[in-house]
């Protein structure tokens, strides 16, 4: 049967500005480290994969010095202090509802899963931050359905492919059996080098990221009686109509292997 990979942020819910972004703020205001984002310098961040990287992205040497991390072994003790606080907000804010399932995610997971499609998510957010987002967004009964794989169980984060080889050899499954949606150009560019065909929804922080190689561009997944779908590009003339449905992944699946895009997406 094939499979369904999800990315986690900004695919299964709008958690980048939502709930990542207040959760770093927060942490770094309870941890006595003199940095707000704002949403523009936050749009820069969500490029770097992964929450400990963007975290110690801010480590200046006058910022390190500043804060008494005398050595590396002092900042790595200190980003996994932060880092595991950050998780803790984050979920709160998750199980507060502030963050609803994106158009479409429930209707096609339900599709999937009754079709008997392997389901899973790819992700460089914490096991259990993207634990937290995938049961609020399917439900309790469908995420026990899913396969997990998160956080620092690969060296190389996205772009890198690695998590979604590790993905495909877990999962018992070939890239030409598999389909992910995500919602980034990073995201991209890793499915992209899995040799993975990729439904890309665009998110609020991505939407003008350049998404050549995707098998399908979209706005959403689409649902019949509320968001419809508007196709941003379509090169393998799928056609959904206001949604995308497990029939509209099927044809994607029969079409030629993706080839990635040439360009290296850069992390700043």
């Amino acid at each position: 049967m094939p499979a369904l990979i999800f990315d986690c942020d900004g695919v299964l819910a709008d958690t980048e500005q939502y709930g990542h972004l207040p959760a770093f703020n927060q942490t770094f205001t309870d941890f006595g480290v003199p940095v707000q984002w704002n949403v523009e310098e936050y749009a820069e961040k969500v490029k770097i994969g992964g929450g400990k990287e963007r975290m110690r992205s801010i480590l200046t040497p006058s910022l390190t010095a500043s804060l008494g991390l005398d050595d590396e072994d002092a900042v790595d003790s200190a980003i996994l202090s932060w880092h595991k606080r950050k998780t803790e907000v984050y979920k709160g804010l998750v199980e507060s509802g502030v963050m609803p399932a994106r158009p479409g995610i429930a209707r096609i997971v339900q599709e999937a899963h009754d079709a008997g499609w392997t389901l899973a998510v790819a992700s460089t957010s914490a096991e259990p931050a993207v634990r937290a987002v995938l049961t609020h967004a399917v439900g309790e009964s469908l995420a026990a359905d899913f396969s997990v794989f998160a956080g620092d169980v690969v060296p190389a984060k996205k772009p890198a492919p690695d998590i979604y080889l590790l993905a495909l050899s877990e999962l018992g499954v070939t890239a030409d059996d598999a389909i992910v949606v995500e919602d980034s150009g990073n995201g991209l560019q890793a499915a992209l080098g899995a040799g993975l065909r990729t439904v890309v929804t665009v998110s609020g922080f991505t939407r003008e990221e350049d998404f050549t190689g995707a098998s399908l561009v979209v706005s959403s997944l689409g649902d019949p009686n509320g968001e419809q779908a508007e196709v941003l590009a379509d090169p393998y003339d799928a056609r959904p109509s206001g949604v995308v449905t497990l029939a509209t992944l099927q044809k994607l699946l029969a079409a030629p292997a993706p080839h990635a895009a040439t360009h290296e997406t850069e992390n700043p």
